[in-house]
């Protein structure tokens, strides 16, 4: 039967463990007992010089999700474990204790096929940097970063009218670095 179960890879190797695995399971003939190997990702909107791009960011680092039948024989899993990088199945600690398979529900929460996801926004800016507003009422307009809300892509920005520092709430696309 046909199960997810997450493998423990090394941190930033995810790719190389995803390319290893699927090499080795076409070489030792598994291709019936493997059906994919997936790295958890999500996309992440960024500013990047007052353009928002799209980027793919991983949600588990270090780990690799697979969709196997470790039931048919030992053959399966071992080439799983043995595969370069890989360092053991999450819930599974020795060859005679099978790993444990995630549950629909959890599969569905990291491959994001329970709902749509509006891509996240993550701020390209730091407390305390420089900024000029570029849009808006207060354009051209020079101040530093007080807050900084990613989740609803703002920046409250200390901006001085009249002599005073009065703070101003701005969206990522309203300021530029200076």
């Amino acid at each position: 039967m046909f199960r997810w179960y997450v493998l423990n890879t090394y941190s930033g190797h995810e790719n190389k463990v995803k390319n290893n695995l699927e090499h080795r399971v076409a070489n030792y003939n598994q291709r019936d007992a493997v059906r994919s190997v997936v790295i958890p990702t999500e996309t992440v909107t960024e500013m990047k010089d007052n353009q928002k791009i799209s980027v793919e960011k991983r949600t588990m680092p270090g780990y690799v999700l697979v969709n196997a039948d470790l039931d048919r024989d030992g053959s399966v899993w071992s080439v799983v474990k043995g595969t370069p990088g890989v360092t053991g199945f999450v819930g599974g600690t020795s060859e005679q204790q099978k790993p444990l398979p995630l549950s629909r529900a959890e599969v569905d929460r990291l491959l994001h096929k329970d709902v749509a996801v509006a891509p996240r926004t993550r701020a390209q800016f730091a407390i305390g940097e420089s900024v000029k507003v570029v849009s808006g009422p207060l354009s051209d307009f020079s101040g530093e970063i007080s807050e900084i809300n990613d989740d609803a892509a703002r920046l409250k920005v200390l901006v001085s009218i009249f002599g005073r520092e009065t703070p101003v709430e701005v969206g990522f696309d309203q300021v530029k670095k200076i």
